[in-house]
């Protein structure tokens, strides 16, 4: 019974109202006597009640106001889809706290039955200090004091996690019931020691207790504030993509442009000899926010073409000069140069860049200097004796932007957008157009636009809170009483502050956590969407519910980021999905600082980060930079032992131990090119991971023991030098994302994982049988890429190829009765004119598998919304059977070979929702009409290779298309006008 009293001890000493234990005692009993009498259920309400009032009793401690306001029951709802997100920046590690507790309650646990009592009433105090919490952070100015308390509840709040995990993972150690002689007496000696580990929990424990009774004495104060309705939207707003697609939706963007571009052919001289010809210089320079890049990206886009070879870089506040310089070695000669070539130093970079441009005339774009002594290194690849070649770098410092035109340059001081175009930035994100803005909302948005002063950032951050507010007069004046004066007085700076200030409290709590995660990335990164919101789950700020995935509904939160105007995109495909995105470095420095000030966030360094009064205790660390026998420096005076997330990231020379990172949920040694085998051995100890990212890291091998990392959920294998998997990874039961490179080879047993549901590349040819049929048993698998290439290898290709054909076959046809909705098939000709069966599907790309026709299984993906074919010949039957499908939206057709008809779409084909229609005549052009009534929904026309058609010479049925609004043929971009 020493288990039973551990662990009454330990919950005991986290009940802190003796009130509630005893009432939590009668109204369990009045419950159960109200199963067995007709006058029982109403003193099992009547105890309730004294419960309930005990709480309300409370309150001056720990129980905010009661929400009266109509506007916060609203976002309430609103975030109905989003309110089981377990961690947040807001409330800590309560709920999963609070969950765990409750497994406690458990049949796993049932023995141990003194513990119910003391658990239901610390769930009282839990639930009373979390909705707290959640309504502090709908606060825009809290005072230093909530700051205070509301940072030591959350810091209590992973102290209580990490203590019920160690405890339970003891329990889960005892329980385990050993085999073999020699191992129930190893068993039996080791029970001593997890006995004095279970009572040191228990004291951590009790330690606590006393903490939560002390932090909550020391608040006596409440506030309760109204809050602006929030919404979620499940996709990205197409009018955000607009302002970052084409140069003709840019606001207030032709004037300067004209005047930049005038600037540089000012200082050409065609008279002058080539050796005497000098770079021109245009230097940009304005504050934060006022669109120096956006400026200078549409001047490059409009003049690149003109020059032999082109660059544009992003440079920061804290450089990584030689990464800089094979960014441009990259961009100038087109060809990838990384961290392995024999470019390592940054006189070599220099070297080989003045080398190639030496007689060539090149147009380089350097964004973002932030000191003379980084453009004094960079200019140094730049040859001065060139055939006229341009070069612009934008800035926010005067003394920098001097440095740069002191050379046969130009000083440009980028303007503020005046009222008319600050009005279309604010109505085209909000409305659809300026002329549907209401009348009555014209007034109280041009005082808003006044104090915006004309910053694009600004006019972009409150136009995402309007677009999420009531459309009334009044909601509007709210959001600009709120904003003050403050960009008035200082545009540059404190109002900015003030405007983002205002977006950031305007959140959804899930929403504010999954910003604040942003500041771990570097300023002026491309941050990757997948990867990030990975990690949003792994960190458990977005769970798993009903239908939807955890990873859709990371997208909602991603796309929702954008809408308002918060986070940028990067990378948009062909297809309009954004693959990637970009914080604004103002937005960065206030995440950063909010990060900071919440110890969400802690950063360290080379350039060694100011981190201010931030907490020596360590929940999530940023290491960047880490020199040999510089870690241990670092860290000096920090907690380690309490760190839920580590991340290593560029020029990382020692790799710390990572043994102390015991409580360790999320790892990412992405690209961390000194990491060997040796420093993984140890990961096997962490058994509280969930994420592991060792991509683009030496790795050869995993421990053979991974198999007990029983918390894994996401691991990321690609671009490592990994052959094989351990025959333990089945074991990883509850691994939802598997990525690996296509020469990697599964073990028997993937049947086990029933977890999985991304799995990608899967390289059929390598996998033994056993594998490819037990694939189909893999039931929540929503998403797989397979690669059917042929193995070199392979010795008995006809008999093996067959059995793999009818195996992966059979898995397909069985996932697609499941719920399989995205299927990536390269080399797969073969396989695709089987029988398949993918009644689920709603996604289907094929790559270098090429087909004589469309499937006739096609015509059955009734689900499909996005489809990339390679057809040899494309003839009028298969555009009959894709435009029957009825939930097509994106389809991507590439003609190989020359097609011998005359393709016509009309009403009768179909097509009725297709938005976005890329043809690809792969080697011939092709003719294709457009008859009446087809694709009548479609918005986006690209046609690849179609070289009898002439950018200016669309008469090809284009008058049939009423939506349409965007044509690409080859490589230009032509935007129609409607009427």
């Amino acid at each position: 019974m020493v288990e039973e009293a551990e662990i009454i001890e330990a919950v005991e000493s986290l009940s802190t109202h003796e009130s509630i234990q005893e009432e939590s005692a009668i109204y369990k009993d009045a419950k159960m006597d109200s199963q067995s009498s007709q006058e029982g259920p109403e003193e099992y309400k009547a105890v309730a009640g004294r419960v309930r009032s005990i709480c309300d009793d409370m309150s001056p401690r720990i129980h905010p106001h009661k929400l009266t306001s109509a506007s916060s029951e609203l976002a309430f709802h609103n975030r109905e889809v989003m309110e089981s997100a377990l961690v947040s920046a807001a409330t800590g590690s309560l709920k999963p706290v609070r969950e765990k507790l409750a497994t406690l309650l458990g049949d796993e646990y049932k023995r141990f039955k003194g513990v119910r009592r003391e658990i239901r009433s610390l769930t009282h105090e839990l639930a009373a200090m979390e909705t707290f919490l959640l309504k502090m952070s709908e606060v825009d100015d809290p005072d230093s004091q909530d700051i205070d308390w509301m940072n030591k509840v959350r810091d209590l709040s992973y102290d209580m996690e990490d203590a019920i995990d160690d405890f339970m993972q003891s329990i889960r150690d005892n329980d385990e019931k050993p085999d073999g002689f020699i191992e129930r007496i190893k068993n039996s000696l080791g029970k001593l020691g997890k006995m004095k580990a279970r009572r040191r929990i228990g004291d951590e424990i009790q330690d606590l207790k006393k903490q939560i009774i002390e932090v909550g004495k020391r608040n006596a104060r409440y506030k309760s504030r109204e809050a602006f309705s929030k919404t979620m939207n499940a996709t990205v707003d197409p009018r955000v993509l607009a302002m970052f697609e084409h140069a003709s939706k840019l606001v207030g963007i032709d004037e300067p442009k004209f005047e930049i571009i005038e600037l540089l052919t000012l200082g050409e001289d065609v008279r002058a000899p080539v050796q005497q010809q000098q770079p021109n210089i245009v230097s940009i320079v304005g504050s934060g926010g006022m669109g120096k890049t956006s400026l200078a990206k549409q001047v490059y886009q409009d003049l690149k073409g003109q020059y032999e070879c082109h660059a544009f870089i992003s440079v920061s506040r804290n450089p990584d000069m030689i990464n800089i310089f094979r960014t441009i070695l990259t961009e100038l000669v087109a060809k990838k140069y990384d961290g392995d070539t024999e470019v390592g130093s940054i006189p070599q970079l220099i070297s080989k860049i003045t080398d190639f441009l030496a007689d060539k005339r090149y147009f380089v774009v350097v964004d973002d200097i932030w000191d003379v002594d980084t453009w004094d290194i960079i200019k140094r690849a730049f040859p001065t004796t060139t055939s006229s070649s341009s070069i612009i770098t934008t800035t926010r410092m005067k003394n920098v932007a001097r440095s740069c035109s002191l050379f046969n340059g130009y000083v440009y001081n980028i303007s503020p957008l005046n009222m008319v175009h600050s009005r279309q930035l604010l109505h085209r994100r909000i409305f659809k157009s300026d002329e549907d803005c209401p009348s009555y909302l014209k007034n109280v948005s041009d005082e808003i636009l006044k104090k915006c002063a004309g910053l694009p950032l600004a006019i972009i951050a409150i136009s995402g809170l309007l677009a999420n507010t009531e459309k009334t007069e009044d909601q509007w004046n709210k959001v600009k009483d709120s904003i003050g004066r403050a960009l008035e007085r200082n545009a540059s700076v404190k109002g900015m502050m003030k405007i983002l200030s205002l977006s950031y409290y305007d959140l959804p709590p899930y929403l504010k956590t999954c910003l604040l995660y942003m500041s771990i990335y570097l300023e002026d990164n491309t941050i990757e969407k997948e990867g990030l919101i990975r990690r949003w789950i792994a960190e458990r700020f977005i769970i798993r519910k009903g239908r939807y995935t955890a990873y859709e509904l990371g997208e909602r939160c991603f796309n929702e980021l954008l809408n308002r105007g918060l986070i940028q995109p990067g990378e948009i495909n062909q297809y309009g999905t954004v693959k990637s995105c970009r914080v604004h470095g103002t937005i960065l420095d206030f995440i950063i600082s909010k990060s900071i000030e919440e110890n969400f966030i802690t950063l360290l360094g080379v350039p060694i980060l100011k981190i201010g009064n931030q907490s020596i205790v360590v929940r999530r660390l940023w290491l960047q930079g880490v020199e040999e026998g510089n870690s241990t420096a670092l860290t000096t005076g920090l907690v380690l032992s309490r760190v839920r997330s580590l991340t290593m990231v560029r020029g990382i020379l020692e790799i710390p131990s990572l043994e102390e990172f015991r409580h360790v949920r999320v790892l990412d040694l992405m690209d961390c090119s000194k990491l060997e085998d040796r420093h993984v051995e140890t990961i096997v100890r962490l058994f509280h991971l969930r994420y592991l990212n060792l991509r683009g890291t030496r790795i050869s091998k995993l421990p053979e023991q991974i198999g007990r990392l029983g918390c894994l959920e996401i691991l990321d294998l690609r671009h490592t030098c990994l052959e094989e998997l351990p025959a333990s990874v089945i074991n990883l039961r509850k691994l939802s994302n598997l990525l690996v490179d296509c020469n990697v080879k599964f073990p028997d047993g993937i049947a086990k994982m029933q977890a999985l549901e991304m799995l990608e590349e899967v390289s059929v040819s390598i996998q033994p049988c056993d594998f490819l049929w037990s694939l189909g048993q893999l039931k929540n698998l929503r998403n797989l890429e397979l690669d059917l290439e042929s193995d070199t290898k392979d010795t008995d290709k006809s008999v093996v190829a067959e059995e793999r054909n009818k195996a992966i076959v059979s898995s397909l046809c069985k996932l697609g009765i499941q719920d399989i909705r995205s299927l990536t098939i390269c080399e797969g000709s073969s396989l695709l004119q089987e029988p398949l069966c993918l009644p689920t599907l709603e996604k289907l790309i094929t790559r270098n598998s090429a087909i004589p026709h469309v499937p006739t299984w096609v015509s059955c993906l009734r689900n499909l919304q996005h489809l990339r074919i390679q057809v040899l010949v494309v003839k009028q039957d298969d555009l009959c059977i894709l435009g029957a499908l009825p939930s097509l939206l994106i389809l991507h057709l590439i003609d190989v070979t020359k097609s011998n008809e005359k393709l016509r779409i009309s009403g009768e084909v179909g097509f009725q929702f297709l938005r976005i229609f890329i043809y690809d005549a792969f080697l011939q052009p092709t003719d294709l009409m457009f008859g009446a009534g087809s694709m009548p929904k479609l918005e986006k026309l690209v046609l690849q290779c179609l070289r009898t058609v002439e950018a200016d010479c669309l008469d090809f049925g284009i008058e049939n298309l009423p939506c349409l609004n965007t044509v690409k043929v080859g490589g230009d971009y032509i935007t129609l006008l409607k009427p």
